[in-house]
């Protein structure tokens, strides 16, 4: 068995444990990072696709983590400007759920609670007989908040911590982790290989999102300091349900609140439902009562009426909150608690209970605040100022699109502004030398050519056609059963060369 020794080792491969692999590695800490499955293949893949303040939280007196999360607006839209957009939100106004003078002081707040420069800020709105929405509704409020590509979100802090050193190995399950003589030993096992890896460790990281409980009783045999509650989101993807940009933030009468957001040009993405799971995360799935509701809640708002055979995708996933021991599901903080526990002064073990995917720098702040004790000679902050990879570049999508045409002419407008809103400037390395659609190789549909898989295997961790159409790209939402067939064959050739390549090397 290998054996590799690091200051910092991680258990999880969503947004935080990204995110703290990224931070650390910066600071100039040795980091190896493990994922069981793919990158942000649970929780973080299964967000509203938001960087949002989170307006609603204001009622549940959340003001630090809502003025957390607003300054994090700003920092994201700076440093990630191709996976993070502005976006207007409008919520149409029902007198019997929230007297207008409530949402004008929460608005109020919201306006002001945060660091707020490059967001417009809050006004109303009247709706006139071209609204998509129902006729009774005749006013609303308008505010500003963000859309996220939240997988490509813990893609990008992944290849930011690789390019600082870390080890970022996916499709890695940890076996089991020890102390002992001052550190933790570690071993894990490749899913697909089999193949075994020690690893000691100066200090670890359980962000294991919602096995971090069972991750500490099962593998490291101990009692988990919190419990967690795993509350379910699930949402619905239907054809494009109205013409305008914004979206829309529908209250309803439980005291949830459900959002339409435009999604993909082509489609609208509505959800969430916020219940209490209590079976494996990685069976979960929309129930038919959370598409009642989803679609219920819709067809109170919008004159245009869906059903269930509208529906052209859902998706579900469970978030792990600390347990605040609330009665309603969707009143449970969305605050993280970080547990730092250790063996006389060394080998520190620290847990995250709970989260949000806007918060995911602040927490990673916070992590290495709680571990700089146990390193010392650690770097500074500095994830504030410096761009993820693909980020250095404006926030005018449209003008950075047309920039790619221009070097590359043989793209079609739809794939640059593709590649303007999953890559950024990691575009030029994606297309490399290419003068012309040939040198792009064979395309598997929906202008998804081999040059872009192969970037996606080199530079992004991807295995499988679902990596790819479902978490690089969506683009799974148009290919068909034999495009699927066809990527997935293509994959599995080029990851056998690969592996022959790499026996041949170590032979």
């Amino acid at each position: 068995m290998t054996h590799r020794h690091v200051n910092l080792f991680i258990v999880g491969g969503g947004i935080n444990g990204a995110g703290i692999a990224a931070d650390a590695a910066g600071r100039g800490l040795s980091v190896a990072l493990c994922e069981m499955n793919d990158l942000a293949n649970a929780t973080s893949s299964s967000s509203s696709k938001l960087i949002h303040g989170g307006l609603r939280y204001l009622e549940h007196y959340e003001f630090r983590l809502v003025r957390e999360a607003l300054s994090e607006r700003e920092v994201l839209l700076k440093n990630a400007p191709h996976l993070v957009t502005p976006m207007r939100f409008q919520m149409p106004h029902r007198p019997h759920l929230r007297p207008a003078w409530l949402i004008r002081l929460g608005l109020f707040l919201y306006d002001h609670i945060g660091k707020r420069e490059m967001l417009p800020g809050s006004k109303g709105v009247k709706y006139g007989a071209d609204s998509p929405l129902k006729q009774d509704i005749s006013q609303g409020f308008e505010y500003s908040d963000c859309w996220v590509d939240d997988a490509r979100l813990v893609v990008a802090n992944a290849m930011s911590a690789r390019e600082h050193g870390a080890l970022i190995m996916t499709r890695t399950r940890c076996e089991s982790a020890k102390r002992e003589n001052g550190v933790w030993v570690i071993d894990v096992v490749h899913t697909e290989t089999g193949e075994s890896q020690r690893f000691t460790a100066d200090g670890m990281v359980n962000a294991a999102g919602p096995w971090v409980s069972s991750f500490i009783e099962s593998k490291l045999e101990r009692k988990a300091p919190y419990s967690i509650r795993m509350i379910k989101g699930s949402h619905i993807v239907v054809p494009k349900l109205f013409e305008q940009s914004n979206a829309f933030i529908m209250q309803n009468a439980d005291k949830r609140i459900v959002f339409a957001i435009p999604y993909r040009d082509q489609y609208t993405l509505i959800g969430t439902t916020d219940e209490e799971y209590r079976g494996d995360p990685k069976d979960v799935s929309i129930s038919d009562a959370e598409t009642d509701y989803i679609l219920d809640v819709a067809n109170q708002h919008f004159k245009t009426q869906l059903s269930k055979k509208d529906i052209v995708w859902t998706y579900s996933g469970v978030r792990p909150l600390l347990n605040d021991e609330s009665s309603n599901a969707s009143a449970v903080t969305r605050d993280y608690t970080l547990h730092v526990e250790d063996d006389h002064g060394k080998a520190p073990l620290l847990s995250i209970f709970g989260g949000k995917i806007t918060t995911y720098r602040q927490l990673a702040l916070s992590a290495m605040k709680d571990l700089k004790e146990y390193y010392p000679n650690m770097g500074k902050e500095w994830t504030h100022a410096h761009p993820l990879p693909g980020g250095d570049m404006s926030n005018d999508h449209q003008a950075f699109a047309q920039k790619l045409v221009q070097e590359f002419p043989f793209l079609t407008q739809a794939q640059a502004k593709r590649f303007t809103g999953s890559y950024g400037t990691q575009a030029y390395v994606l297309l490399g030398e290419a003068t012309s659609v040939s040198d792009l190789g064979e395309c598997f549909g929906q202008d998804l050519y081999q040059k872009e898989v192969d970037y996606l295997i080199e530079h992004e961790w991807a295995r499988t056609a679902e990596d790819i159409l479902w978490r690089r790209s969506k683009l799974g939402l148009e290919f068909t059963t034999e495009q699927c067939a066809r990527l997935e064959s293509y994959l599995k050739s080029e990851l056998a060369n690969d592996e022959i390549l790499i026996s041949e090397q170590i032979a």
